[in-house]
């Protein structure tokens, strides 16, 4: 019984090292990239390990050792990459006490297709009262649903409602000028690109939903990775203030959210604040970041929160961004030259 605890004990420790590394790996298919997913949890299971090994070993082999050496230098390579999501790192989207002149509330929510519970999101738009609501994974039902609860607030409306879980919703108080409905990848898939008007000003909205990286949808992620990174390139063209939202379908900290954010010149607002876990709802030891929301250094933060659950698989989001233009450009990561050719092989890939 002894010899199988030990042998089990060093089959995790190789599997966790294993599923650290293989992420490193720059490969599309679903296998390499999903455990870019979990990286706390990891982080969590690697330390674990350790204390195991010291509760348990008396005397330590130089397989043991060796082990050690990798489960330690997991966690520091994991703590790296979980660092400017925590407390500890600076932020990187300053923050502003509220100043309702220019400010804009908006909330995304994945709402789960064949979830019926919408009073529970109707409760939460009354509560919250945002100025813009993005909604994803909408049917015919959920379009229904709100446009006759909260169509009379928000009368500017884009209802591409869907029955392939790929549907998206966008109700807004405020006027919407310029709408266009792309499908920058698949035919099936909608974004949504408009101009919001906030007084005298206007702001560039990108909304998105592009396909996870998983053998029941697509097991590729490179479809994914380009349309996130299409939207970045455009945002970063834009002379408008710009928000970027949606359910991503990939994590804050993964390499293709890193180098969005270097090339769409947008800020985090979840960097140096939290993780502020939207998936999944059902489980709580199974939670990581999904649904984003980005913006350019025109914002300042007043609240960002994520919002009780609607019995969707995925929390609500809610932002409150005040548009002061004071310019937080010296917090941009910056996109490097091969970095660059990257994101264009990416995009080029997927067309």
């Amino acid at each position: 019984m002894e010899v199988i605890l030990t042998i089990v004990i060093r089959v995790l420790a190789i599997l966790m090292v294993f599923a650290t590394i293989l992420p490193l790996i720059r490969n599309d298919f679903w296998t390499f990239r999903v455990f870019e997913f979990p990286r706390l949890q990891k982080w969590v299971i690697n330390l674990v390990i350790i204390c195991i090994f010291f509760a348990y070993f008396k005397d330590f082999q130089i397989i043991d050792i060796i082990l050690l050496v990798l489960l330690s230098a997991s966690i520091i390579f994991l703590s790296y990459q979980i660092y400017p999501y925590t407390v500890f790192s600076p932020i990187q989207l300053s923050r502003v006490e509220e100043d309702n002149r220019n400010n804009l509330r908006l909330l995304i929510s994945n709402v789960y297709q064949y979830n019926k519970k919408y009073g529970k999101l109707i409760k939460l738009i009354s509560k919250n009262d945002p100025d813009i609501i993005l909604l994803v994974e909408t049917s015919a039902d959920w379009r229904e649903a709100m446009d006759k609860a909260i169509g009379d607030q928000y009368t500017e409306r884009v209802l591409e409602d869907q029955e392939n879980t790929y549907g998206m919703l966008l109700f807004s108080k405020l006027k919407l000028e310029n709408t266009q409905v792309n499908h920058l990848i698949k035919n099936e898939i909608p974004s949504i690109e408009t101009t919001v008007v906030l007084g005298y000003n206007r702001i560039k909205l990108f909304c998105l939903h592009p396909e996870p990286p998983v053998p029941s949808e697509n097991a590729w992620a490179t479809d994914r990775d380009a349309e996130i990174l299409i939207v970045g390139k455009k945002a970063v063209k834009e002379s408008l203030p710009v928000i970027v939202a949606g359910d991503l379908n990939d994590v804050a900290w993964s390499h293709t959210t890193e180098l969005f954010l270097k090339t769409s010149d947008l800020l985090d607002p979840r960097r140096g604040r939290g993780f502020y876990n939207t998936f999944n709802a059902k489980y709580p030891l199974l939670r990581w970041p999904l649904d984003h929301i980005f913006c350019s250094h025109h914002f300042q933060l007043v609240k960002l929160k994520t919002l009780p659950s609607i019995n969707s698989d995925h929390f609500p989001v809610l932002v409150d961004l005040a548009l002061t233009f004071k310019y937080d450009e010296e917090n941009n990561l910056q996109l490097d030259y091969e970095e660059k050719k990257e994101v264009q092989e990416k995009i080029e890939k997927a067309e």
